[in-house]
């Protein structure tokens, strides 16, 4: 079984996601409140998550 990777971009309000599986194949696309970053991660399969964060996102 391959896993499957996604990116998160972590920001101050709003989060990019974007995952595909092991060929390539758009699996999620799109961009989320702060609010619904859990909910959204809890109903996808366990895999590789990457995290990218933007330099203001900290603050």
């Amino acid at each position: 079984m391959s896993q499957s990777i996604y990116g998160i971009n972590l920001a101050k309000h709003s989060f990019s996601i974007h995952g595909e599986d092991h060929q390539g194949k758009l699996l999620i696309h799109k961009t989320i409140s702060r609010s619904k970053v859990l909910s959204t991660l809890a109903n996808i399969p366990p895999e590789i998550i990457r995290m990218e964060a933007c330099g203001a996102s900290h603050e």
